[in-house]
């Protein structure tokens, strides 16, 4: 149960965000979200009398990886690119080696690979007084493999079909009274949620604990994942958080870095956060859905907004609608890419089922939601919260860009209850990740949009992850067959 997020005519542009600034700052120093090229990254380190910075990259699963860097090595890095050990895009969330990828492995020897500091993406990290965060990516051959990067393939295919991308992800996320070491402790059992019962939009809740949201609020705007609404969700200790509205690429890097120090900043309190699709048999899932719309490059206005047209859909928005229904089933890994999003995708738990669509219909799996000029856009409602943030945004918005350079129109939208109406066979989703990795990797469109090299590499991962869940023996099968069978 989402927010709207309207998606302006005009996207907030990283130089019309508050700057976050500090007093060591020399007033020549830009601020950090000021910083736009190498220059600009040297004099706020410099100004700053910093002798490390942070510089971090995001791995298949979207988990975060990095180091502090002394100010010289840094220095050398914006100039010429540094090495980092290509480790990180062959193995799991839990550092277990893949033993079926080809882009590195034993056979390679898990050489260093080239990576590229990106300069624009600079940001304070406000627990570290005056520390600097940049973002990085895997370049030259190590490219066709990076998450970042496949996303920013999507989006030139956009723009060369003319058209200019924007998104906004919103995540429900469940906190706990709890740290890594007694969650561990318990074995995963018998949590403490933040909160009691199930009150969503509780004004009680956000009243009580409105240091914990003014510190999450707070922490978006100085981090530049700005949120537009914060809310109690339906559930214990869980919240919703819609980010605002930007260009895809920065979309990406907003949702990643959201996932991310919303975990740090819980740490801190003495708190948990998962986004997990689903962590318990008793509570919804946790979305990560997506909204997407396009411009015109040529005039900057709605390519889906038609205003005498039913729903004021254009015929851009109804073939990108198409592409995302006609291509869900075989890029559903991208978007669920874990033994547990297949535990979300159930009826009456607000997650989709199959590939539907509907106008205002939050039972299907696509969400139209008629506006204006600002505000007609698209809610890929699939999504969840455990994705990758710039793979779950490259197959929504790849998807449908392959619908427009087709042609393609979408079947009937749903009315009423999505999943109490039949529908055809080929909108049904992969019911496991590895029948979900085996449509994606036979997928010659996934190949078309995304590089051969990243759908055997990605599919060869999600193989993995299904394969070590086999090797494990559940708590159900003990206590199902133990003494009877």
């Amino acid at each position: 149960m989402d927010e709207s997020t309207e998606i302006p005519s005009s996207a907030p542009s990283p130089d019309s965000i508050a700057p976050v600034t500090t007093s060591s700052a020399a007033p020549s120093s830009p601020a950090p979200r000021e910083v736009r090229n190498v220059a600009d990254a040297k004099r706020i380190v410099e100004a700053r009398g910093l002798t490390h910075v942070k510089v971090g990259l995001f791995d298949n699963d979207g988990v975060m990886r990095g180091k502090y860097m002394s100010r010289e090595k840094f220095f050398s890095a914006l100039d010429h690119g540094f090495a980092f050990c290509d480790v990180v895009l062959g193995w799991d969330v839990q550092d277990q080696l893949y033993d079926n990828a080809r882009y590195t492995g034993w056979h390679t020897g898990y050489p260093d690979a080239p990576v590229r500091i990106l300069p624009h993406t600079c940001r304070e990290v406000p627990f570290e007084d005056g520390m600097l965060l940049f973002l990085a990516e895997f370049s030259d051959a190590a490219e066709v493999v990076c998450p970042r990067a496949i996303l920013r393939r999507v989006i030139r295919r956009c723009e060369q079909a003319g058209f200019l991308p924007y998104g906004a992800l919103e995540y429900e996320f469940f906190l706990f009274d709890e740290t890594p070491d007694s969650a561990r402790a318990k074995g995963y059992r018998d949590l403490k949620p933040f909160t009691p019962g199930w009150f969503g939009y509780s004004m009680i809740r956000n009243s009580v604990h409105s240091d914990l949201y003014h510190e999450i609020l707070e922490l978006a705007q100085q981090m530049d994942f700005p949120i537009e609404g914060l809310h109690t969700e339906t559930g214990p200790g869980v919240l919703e958080a819609a980010i605002t509205v930007d260009n895809v690429e920065s979309a990406g890097d907003k949702a990643a870095l959201f996932k991310t120090f919303i975990k740090v900043l819980a740490e801190r309190r003495g708190l948990m956060a998962t986004f997990m699709a689903k962590w318990s048999n008793d509570y919804p899932g946790q979305s990560g859905h997506i909204h997407l719309s396009l411009r015109s490059k040529k005039d900057n206005t709605s390519a889906f907004f038609a205003q005498d047209a039913p729903h004021t859909m254009s015929e851009i928005q109804r073939q990108f609608l198409a592409g995302q229904q006609r291509l869900m089933p075989e890029l559903l890994c991208m978007v669920a890419p874990t033994i547990n999003s297949y535990r979300r995708l159930i009826p009456g738990f607000w997650a989709p089922t199959d590939a539907t669509w509907g106008v205002e219909n939050r039972t299907a799996a696509l969400r139209v939601i008629p506006g204006s000029d600002k505000s007609q856009r698209q809610e890929y409602r699939l999504g969840a919260a455990d994705a990758n943030p710039y793979l779950a945004l490259a197959a929504a918005l790849g998807s449908g860009i392959y619908g427009i350079e087709q042609g393609w129109q979408p079947g009937a939208p749903v009315s009423g209850n999505a999943y109490a109406t039949e529908h055809p066979a080929e909108l049904a989703l992969p019911r496991t990740l590895w029948d979900a990795a085996q449509r994606f990797r036979a997928s010659p469109i996934a190949r078309d949009l995304f590089g051969d090299d990243f759908v055997d590499h990605y599919a060869a991962s999600r193989e993995w992850e299904e394969r070590e869940f086999r090797r494990h023996i559940s708590d159900w099968e003990l206590k199902r067959y133990f003494e009877i069978i």
